[in-house]
């Protein structure tokens, strides 16, 4: 139970974050916290591909999936035709 709680306040954090980075309406709270979520995983798949341990504490997460969070915002933007 602990792990999904971590996952939704790194999600949200990252999400939150994101907002603030990316200029536009964003997506909500709930839209937040799930581009959060798939960002820390898309953000953590492409990490371990380039051979960055995943070993780095609670802001290590939070950068990683803010940083995945950014791509998959800028990637769904330039698919639906989003643009801030």
């Amino acid at each position: 139970m602990h792990g999904i709680i971590w996952w939704i306040l790194v999600g949200l954090i990252a999400g939150w974050l994101t907002g603030k980075v990316m200029r536009g309406s964003g997506f909500g709270v709930i839209g937040d916290i799930v581009i959060g979520i798939l960002g820390a995983l898309a953000g953590g798949f492409l990490f371990s591909h380039l051979g960055f341990a995943g070993s780095g504490g609670l802001f290590y997460s939070i950068f990683v999936a803010f940083l995945g969070a950014v791509i998959l915002t800028w990637l769904f933007r330039l698919v639906t035709g989003n643009r801030a």
